[in-house]
Formats: C-alpha cells, sequence, structure tokens
C-alpha cells in the first residue's frame, strides 16, 4: 500500500514538473518595483491623455502588476513570441477593486475598462487586401507603429455577461470578448484562461496570425473615473494542459 501511494505521489509530482516546464511564463517578477522591469515597457497612445500608472506590487501573497487610473490611459506592453499551435492557451490571474460604472464597450464614450488584456497580431501579407493595408497605414500615421494588424482584448466589464463579443468601438481589427463582468468577483484574484488561438480564427478567420505583444492596462480616459487593478502570472500553455499557478 505504502509502495503504491509512494508511486502514486511521485507521478503526480512528475506529471506536475513537466506541466510547468512546458508553460511559457510571461511575467515572473522577483520583487517589488516602483517600475516594471524589461521587456515590459510602458505605451501612451495619445500625449494628451494622462497614462496610467504601473509597478510591481504583491497582493495576497501574488506578486504581478498592479495598475492605477484616474481619467487615463496608457498600456503596459512587451513583445511575445509563440507558437500558437504549441501553446494556444493564454492563462493569467487578475483582480479589480471595482468595475466601473459609466462604462459602455458599445459606445466611444464608454470604451472605458477597470481592466483589459490585449494581444496583438501581425498577419501574413497574404491576408492583408489593399483596403485594410491603406486603413492600418492611417491609424499607423495617427497612433504609431502599436497599432497591429488585428487585435483581441479580454475584459473586465461592467454591464455586459461573460461570453459577450463586440467589436471595439473605434475600429473592427480589435475585438472585445468580456471574460469577466460586474462586482461578483471584484476584490479577489480571478484565474482566466482563454484559447487565443481559437479566438483570433473565430474573430478574424486567421490560422497563420502572429502573436507580437501582450499588454494590460487599465482604462479610464473616456468616463473620466477611476480603477485600481493587478495582472499576475501571465504564461501559455498546450491546449490539453492545465494552467500552472503556484499553490
Amino acid at each position: 500500500m505504502w509502495r503504491r501511494s509512494a508511486l502514486s505521489a511521485c507521478l503526480l509530482a512528475c506529471a506536475a514538473a513537466s506541466q510547468a516546464q512546458e508553460a511559457v511564463w510571461l511575467s515572473r517578477f522577483d520583487a517589488e518595483a516602483a517600475t516594471v522591469p524589461a521587456p515590459w515597457q510602458v505605451i501612451q497612445l495619445d500625449a494628451r491623455v494622462a497614462p496610467t500608472r504601473y509597478r510591481v506590487t504583491r497582493w495576497e501573497g501574488v506578486l504581478g502588476v498592479e495598475a492605477s487610473a484616474e481619467r487615463s490611459m496608457a498600456l503596459l506592453a512587451r513583445p511575445v513570441e509563440i507558437d500558437l499551435e504549441r501553446t494556444p492557451v493564454l492563462c493569467w490571474r487578475w483582480r479589480v477593486d471595482a468595475p466601473l460604472v459609466k462604462a459602455d464597450l458599445g459606445t466611444k464614450a464608454g470604451d472605458d475598462y477597470a481592466a483589459r488584456v490585449y494581444v496583438s497580431f501581425a498577419l501574413p501579407p497574404s491576408e492583408i487586401g489593399w483596403v485594410l493595408r491603406g486603413q492600418l497605414a492611417l491609424a499607423r500615421s495617427i497612433y504609431g507603429d502599436a497599432v497591429p494588424d488585428a487585435a483581441l482584448n479580454y475584459v473586465w466589464d461592467n454591464r455586459y455577461p461573460v461570453g459577450t463579443r463586440k467589436p471595439n468601438a473605434y475600429t473592427d481589427r480589435t475585438r472585445m470578448i468580456v471574460a469577466e463582468s460586474g462586482a461578483t468577483n471584484a476584490g479577489r484574484w480571478v484565474v482566466a484562461r482563454h484559447d487565443v488561438r481559437q479566438d483570433v480564427i473565430a474573430e478574424f478567420g486567421s490560422a497563420q496570425a502572429r502573436l507580437i505583444q501582450l499588454s494590460v492596462a487599465a482604462d479610464t480616459d473616456n468616463t473620466g473615473e477611476t480603477a485600481h487593478a493587478g495582472f499576475a502570472d501571465f504564461h501559455f500553455v498546450a491546449k490539453e494542459a492545465g494552467c500552472a499557478f503556484a499553490p
């Protein structure tokens, strides 16, 4: 009996270790810090809008990015190279003090979120026609090279139910996916898991889209509200694998 129990424990430990090795980590920090270390960087899309503030802090034993927004918007972004065929599933933990009140993802005036996770893609040239090429060139002339060919936004919304999908109010090159909604889970860390490859195929019809950037934000410039959010433990895993969060 003892040998059987020991063997079972060993097999479970080996499976957990193998899963952890297969996970591709994007956000592991060593200590709290007033700024978020490279390769993360703040991207201010509009110089007229105050940037959201970011730092590394520890909440309830979880070390991650803290975002504080007050009528502000800026992305905290890092470049990413991921084989989405091998590890298509993005896992992370996030939290908000409270959802926004006046936000409405269906309108430009309400395009704000207590927390958002933004994944950006480059599309193969064969999937970018001359009309789209012109639209992207115009957008980049206004907002800079941070404008991707396509993007998915996983958002913590205030009114639409989880699973809602809509084009962004400003551009259909960004698709909004409600991953959390309302105040039920506010004030605590919540685990998120999304198949990014499946979502980019569903939203843009591209199986060849290449993930190039991951960003987070607390975004309140349109509604003028305040938001306080946290993000931690971003990693990619295989489709059938579990997320590899530390206990």
